[in-house]
This record gives structure tokens, sequence and C-alpha cells, in this order.
């Protein structure tokens, strides 16, 4: 599963929500084990399913009632990786600028 946490919020954000669902549907799943593996309420997973289909990242097989990912979901999952560690990045960066600005705050002042 897609892990990347780009803000500080224990919540997942949409993207990575929809990026979760592609990995797991990434061979072909059945709604439950999209919705177990992605922690996903039934009402979520029937709303992501739903906006992932009408979008062509994942398609369904009648037959064997599996959820796959399409050519388009492929391409969304590369493209997602490399915005996620670009936020990581900016992340590390960001909590680097902060540990800088602590560091010059406790210069300006008497207290040690």
């Amino acid at each position: 599963m897609v892990q990347v946490v780009v803000n500080s919020s224990k919540y997942r954000s949409r993207l990575q929500i929809i990026a979760d669902i592609l990995h797991i549907a990434g061979k072909g799943a059945k709604k439950t084990r999209i919705m177990y593996q992605a922690n996903l309420s039934y009402d979520l997973l029937k709303r992501y399913l739903a906006e992932t289909l009408e979008a062509g990242l994942i398609s369904i097989d009648r037959n064997e009632k599996l959820y796959l990912v399409t050519r388009k979901g492929e391409e969304f999952l590369g493209k997602y990786a490399k915005y996620s560690e670009r936020c990581n990045r900016l992340q590390e960066q960001f909590e680097d600028a902060r540990k800088d600005e602590v560091m010059l705050k406790s210069m300006c002042s008497n207290k040690r």
C-alpha cells in the first residue's frame, strides 16, 4: 500500500485514498478486500469506487467481480509516487527551516 505523509495530519487525503485503492486493485481485487486493506467504511468505498470508475482509473471484470487498475490508473500511481516523494522532501525542508527558526530565536534571547 502506498502510504505517504504529505502533511502532519493523521488523516489521509483524497489522493492518498485513491492511490491506496489503485495499489490494492493492482492485480485485481474484490470490494471486500479493497475495503479492508484501504481501511474504508462501506459507504466511503462505494463513493471512491464510483469516482475511480468514472475517472477511468479502474475497471470491473464482471465475470470475476474484480476491480482492476487501468492504464490510466497505472499512470496515476506513477505520477502520485513522484508527487508524494516531492511532498516528503518539502516536509523535511520545512522541518529543517523550523529548527533553524527556533535556533535563531533562541540566539536573540538573553535566556540560556
